[in-house]
């Protein structure tokens, strides 16, 4: 166990090795030559950005970690936190994963910590059920996603945690998720597949610089939380795994996500905040969202979507440089009659889009409800959607907008918006049903639905220039020195 220094030390040489460094650094300028040539220091430990710096730290391999790919190390992940856990309060504490494979079940991570990954280690998840605790539906959505009742636990899991970060040097989660595919697919689920990363009722979250791979279900799950911030990670998974969503900010306030590529099964950032008559009743919004600089790849699914459980309110979503390649939709929104809730204050500009089945897609009768007590009277509201400053090619069609008949979905705006088209696009490029808005300068033509201003006083959508509290959260400089990996 160590106490950190501030600052990275230098490795020294040897005298000897110091004095011939000496004579051959003389030799290199005497006369006649004009460069010289220095030995480059290498640096004891490692640097890296976070939200909070520790004055603790240990590595997995204190607690008998084997990195071997075989061994269980459930136990010694959590022998290493509730240890740590106890420096809490005195500087808080980091868990170095060194390079190996380090085979785990869930385990709990504790406040004022960082869990950060080598570049060359690999948590790999548990294929044995036991390695999982069951745990409680979330209380907004009322019932597990794949089964009622519950849901198995998330490999790094933590909840009512303040100041916890999960990062690296681009180490790897691999969920080894096939063989909850299959239970998927045969229907061999009486609970709720695992999620990657799950972070619940927390404050001051960071998940940053770290692979993932295969997860079973949905990879970053930040739910019931504040200030959190999603960095830097690469997501990867087939692109026909189910539900294998990319970061889903569920009842979130003050969240930015950024620098991110995602090849997914399903949606690459999905916005939520519960389902049905259990959001509606648990009442927490996701709103105060940033989602800026990613690159996804989905070809059945959106982008970003925002839904379809958005039953507690999603609201003041900020997008921008954003690049979809071989995708079915852009930014889809996603709801139904029974929903409740409501999306509002959306804005998105400067996305690029490469291969799409549709640029824009609204959906107002997306079903898949909970049970049958949801409240046909819930009607979502749809209102203050922004798109601008978009380029796409190779689109088969450009929009489909539909609304709630007797509640149509309002203030949609679509300005700057250039789709070039497949060599065998639909004849109807944008079918509109229950939606109400304004264009300027989109091409193709918009439905009747959706005028065009003109070019006489062309629109400009709008697009909030003040910055989100999350934006002022600023990243320190910290450190792991090297000892014992």
């Amino acid at each position: 166990m160590e106490s950190l220094q501030s600052g990275c030390r230098w490795r020294t040489q040897s005298l000897g090795m110091a004095l011939l460094n000496m004579v051959v650094v003389l030799l290199l300028v005497s006369p006649g030559r004009t460069e010289g040539r220095r030995e480059k220091k290498k640096p004891d430990c490692i640097e890296y950005q976070a939200i909070s710096c520790r004055a603790h730290s240990a590595s997995l391999t204190d607690f008998g970690a084997v990195g071997d790919g075989t061994t269980s190390n459930t136990a010694a992940f959590q022998a290493a936190i509730n240890h740590l856990s106890q420096f809490a309060d005195h500087g808080g504490a980091q868990l170095f994963v060194p390079p190996g494979q380090w085979l785990t079940g869930s385990f709990n991570l504790t406040s004022h910590f960082t869990l950060f990954l080598h570049r060359d280690a690999v948590i790999l998840a548990s294929q044995e059920e036991s390695e999982w605790p069951l745990i409680d539906p979330l209380p907004s959505y009322g019932r597990g996603r794949d089964a009622a009742g519950g849901r198995y636990a998330s490999l790094i899991f933590g909840t009512n945690l303040t100041d916890v970060i999960i990062t690296g040097d681009n180490g790897t989660l691999d969920g080894q998720g096939a063989v909850w595919w299959d239970k998927f697919h045969n229907g061999q689920l009486n609970y709720t597949r695992p999620y990657l990363i799950e972070i619940m009722y927390s404050d001051m979250v960071q998940i940053s610089h770290l692979t993932l791979i295969n997860s079973p279900s949905w990879n970053v799950h930040p739910v019931y939380s504040s200030n959190v911030i999603v960095q830097g990670i690469t997501i990867l998974a087939p692109v026909h795994s189910p539900n294998t969503d990319g970061i889903n900010p569920d009842s979130c306030t003050n969240t930015r996500i950024e620098d991110c590529y995602i090849v997914s099964g399903d949606d690459c950032v999905a916005v939520k905040s519960g389902w049905d008559e259990y959001g509606i009743a648990f009442g927490m919004p996701t709103k105060q969202l940033i989602i800026r600089r990613l690159t996804c790849i989905s070809p059945t699914s959106a982008v970003i979507a925002l839904g379809s459980e958005m039953s507690g309110g999603i609201e003041d979503v900020r997008a921008e440089d954003i690049v979809a390649i071989d995708s079915e939709s852009g930014v889809r929104i996603k709801t139904a009659i029974g929903r409740g809730g409501y999306v509002k204050d959306i804005y998105v500009r400067g996305m690029t889009m490469k291969t799409m089945k549709w640029v824009f897609w609204m959906t107002g009768n997306y079903g898949s409800h909970p049970d049958n007590n949801y409240d046909p009277n819930a009607i979502p509201i749809v209102e203050n959607i922004n798109y601008r400053d978009m380029v796409a090619e190779n689109v088969t069609m450009a929009a489909r907008l539909e609304g709630i008949p007797g509640d149509a979905f309002k203030g949609i705006c679509i300005s700057n918006v250039t789709i070039g088209l497949t060599e065998k696009p639909k004849k109807l490029q944008w079918n509109c049903t229950d939606v109400e808005g304004i264009t300027s300068g989109v091409v193709p033509k918009p439905c009747n639905l959706l005028p065009d201003q003109g070019t006489d006083e062309p629109v400009t959508c709008d697009f909030p220039e003040e910055e989100l509290p999350i934006e002022d959260l600023e990243l320190q400089t910290c450190f792991y020195r090297k000892g014992h990996w």
